[in-house]
């Protein structure tokens, strides 16, 4: 059984620092009025944040022992209607899939409305809340729009900002917030999880899913549902090839990953080949097991490759380039000696 929407998620695992950090700071009597909850795409930022959020509306109750931090009953008339997206003093901004299909965006025109809400007076007396998921999606103008706010917070209002690529923000923006860091879940607490929403999935297959997400359960959800163990297997097959892949197996991998219009599998399938090569290039720097074609160049190259490969994903989807090309092209210079 799949976890409930973000918004609608009793459940926080791993993360009861987290949640202890931010119920302290509000339990001290001067809550900052803006926190960036960073970690990996996946992790539970957006689950913290609502689940911040929802107690704050309430007025803070006190959790039963059993439970973490920051909890609140999904019985509460509060969490019913954030879990409905009907409460007043709570707004979301979450980003939306561009013109392009699968690059996402958070508009400036959405992040202009911001300091009005927060200007409001609270409709429950309590505070104003703007949960911003994944706050790196915004370009430079909406990232300025969003620094006013946070030089010049009105009484009673809270930012909460979700970000898997901090360093993408401005420094103003980064200085202005009080960041909480949240980190991977151990394998043990990863295959717990993913045996109860994936019951379907055998053991072997879990653990690698879990490895590939680098714990972060939402993110395993995301690779589960789209194909990611395939796209895996796609990766790895590659890899082994190397340096002398065959061509027929190169066009034939870039015609797959090119056929679904939304681009997904690319983006996907780009993703789990430069975790692959960051995890190998990772290995043999330590002096630890390797694949063996990391032997075939220094480790110099292959960092470079890494950062290329980057490039070329964000440009194909940016600029709207021939998604089968830039697999190709990408794979090339892999195999190029």
């Amino acid at each position: 059984m799949t976890p409930p929407e973000t918004r609608a998620n009793p459940e926080l695992r791993g993360h009861d620092h987290a949640a202890a950090t931010l119920a302290e700071a509000a339990g001290a009597g001067r809550l900052h009025h803006a926190w960036l909850l960073a970690g990996p795409r996946g992790v539970g930022k957006a689950t913290l944040a609502y689940r911040f959020a929802r107690w704050l509306l309430a007025d803070r109750p006190e959790a039963p022992p059993d439970e973490a931090p920051l909890y609140l009953p999904p019985s509460h008339p509060v969490f019913r209607r954030v879990a409905a997206g009907g409460h007043a003093d709570l707004r979301a901004l979450a980003p939306n899939a561009g013109e392009r299909g699968v690059k996402l965006m958070i508009r400036v025109d959405e992040v202009r409305q911001v300091p009005r809400f927060l200007g409001l007076t609270a409709a429950e007396g309590g505070w104003r809340i703007v949960i911003v998921e994944q706050v790196e999606a915004m370009n430079a103008e909406a990232q300025n729009a969003l620094l006013k706010t946070l030089e010049e917070p009105p009484a009673r209002a809270l930012l909460l900002l979700t970000s898997a690529a901090p360093d993408r923000l401005l420094p103003t923006i980064r200085s202005r917030c009080r960041r909480v860091d949240l980190f991977p879940l151990p394998a043990p607490e990863m295959d717990a999880l993913l045996a109860g929403w994936l019951p379907e999935l055998e053991a072997e297959p879990r653990a690698v899913l879990a490895r590939i997400a680098g714990g972060a359960p939402g993110r395993a959800l995301q690779l589960a549902e789209g194909d990611g163990l395939l796209l895996q297997k796609s990766v790895d097959s590659f890899l082994a090839t190397l340096p002398r892949p065959d061509q027929r197996a190169l066009h034939a991998l870039a015609d797959t990953l090119a056929a679904r219009r939304d681009g997904s599998a690319y983006v996907t399938f780009m993703e789990l080949l430069r975790a692959a090569l960051g995890e190998a290039i990772r290995a043999a720097g330590r002096g630890q097991p390797a694949p063996a074609w990391i032997a075939t160049r220094p480790l110099a190259q292959w960092a470079t490759l890494w950062d290329t490969l980057g490039r070329l994903a964000d440009e194909t989807e940016t600029l709207n380039l021939d998604r089968k090309q830039a697999v190709l092209s990408g794979l090339s210079q892999l195999a190029s000696r």
